[in-house]
């Protein structure tokens, strides 16, 4: 069965009640962007969000190997997944609005695939080599705790091959047109071929960006700044463009010249001013449920087995009302869309 998660920002006094929120709802997984200059901490919320629910996978969406040491985030990680019962995973990326807002560029693929390999000793006991000196996390001696699964965040065939071969799970990053998603996936299937590791190890899935509503013209309307968010993904800086599809390869130029990263997530970003109603429809799913469940069962036909949603907000600011909102708006999906496929 497929797995249906949300992706919010966390925010002190609403994180944990909406988490219960989500659980309710019917989904499976909460992810909250580790971005520290944009949202608040993720980690702490995520541990007050644990003790309000008690089946909602939970986890990050996404952090990075820049802004917290592997030791330190592995030791993070380890310290949820103790207190929620197992029920953590660490969604990481090469870091984007994390590392442009203290000046420092994202991670190499290679640098990602070092950190996440990294990551993954520490939490199974083992001694990892820091520059000579020998380092492990040995207060593991005296606390078990279960395995967190590395969900990877990938968009360039480069950092997909790259998760296919290091993470328990992979999440494109790639939008929600069918032609991208099968593309994405064709990439990591031939690397699982490659390399002889069997498809039933790895879970497949995808940020979706999704807005569901009855008023198909306000659904295009709260999608337009997730799809120049994710379109701005695949034309991060020098990035290769040559191989996506001229819808998108245009835009990704303009946001490789022109980001706006300082509205970075925000509706007042100046580069939305070129993503047009017509890039928003083919790039993500807005609409009524109808046209929901079409174009979702239609990706999910691709072989997905996860999905997370990047939603829309009808109320832009304060921080906490933004995600309370982005919640509501998602009940409809979650009372018509979601329910056919289960």
């Amino acid at each position: 069965m497929t797995e249906f998660g949300m992706v919010m920002e966390a925010s002190p006094g609403y994180t944990a009640r909406l988490a219960a929120e989500i659980e309710a709802m019917g989904f499976d997984c909460l992810l909250c962007p580790d971005t520290q200059n944009l949202s608040p901490d993720p980690f702490s919320q995520l541990a007050l969000a644990a003790q309000a629910t008690r089946r909602l996978r939970l986890g990050t969406g996404v952090t990075n190997p820049l802004t917290r040491d592997v030791a330190v985030t592995a030791t993070t990680f380890g310290t949820l997944q103790a207190e929620s019962g197992g029920r953590m995973r660490c969604g990481i990326g090469r870091g984007d609005s994390s590392a442009d807002h203290i000046g420092r560029r994202n991670a190499t693929t290679a640098e990602l695939a070092t950190f996440v390999q990294r990551f993954q000793a520490y939490l199974a006991g083992e001694t990892v080599d820091r520059d000579g000196r020998p380092s492990r996390l040995r207060w593991l001696d005296s606390v078990e705790v279960q395995p967190v699964p590395v969900d990877i965040a990938c968009t360039g065939p480069k950092t997909i091959r790259m998760a296919v071969d290091n993470g328990q799970r992979i999440s494109f990053a790639v939008g929600s047109a069918p032609a991208r998603v099968r593309w994405a996936m064709e990439v990591a299937l031939a690397r699982l071929d490659e390399t002889g590791r069997r498809r039933d190890s790895l879970s497949i899935g995808a940020y979706v960006n999704l807005v569901c509503d009855r008023d198909e013209r306000r659904a295009i309307e709260l999608g337009r700044m997730i799809a120049g968010m994710v379109a701005h993904f695949a034309g991060m800086r020098n990035a290769p463009l040559e191989h996506l599809p001229p819808q998108l390869r245009r835009l990704a130029e303009h946001m490789q010249a022109a980001y706006d990263m300082e509205h970075h997530a925000q509706e007042e970003g100046a580069h939305l001013g070129v993503v047009d109603d017509e890039f928003v429809d083919w790039f993500s799913i807005c609409g009524p449920p109808q046209k929901c469940r079409e174009r979702l069962g239609e990706l999910l036909s691709l072989g997905l087995d996860h999905v997370y949603l990047l939603g829309g907000s009808p109320v832009a600011h304060p921080h906490g009302e933004r995600q309370a909102a982005m919640v509501r708006q998602s009940r409809l999906f979650a009372d018509e869309v979601l329910p056919a496929f289960r």
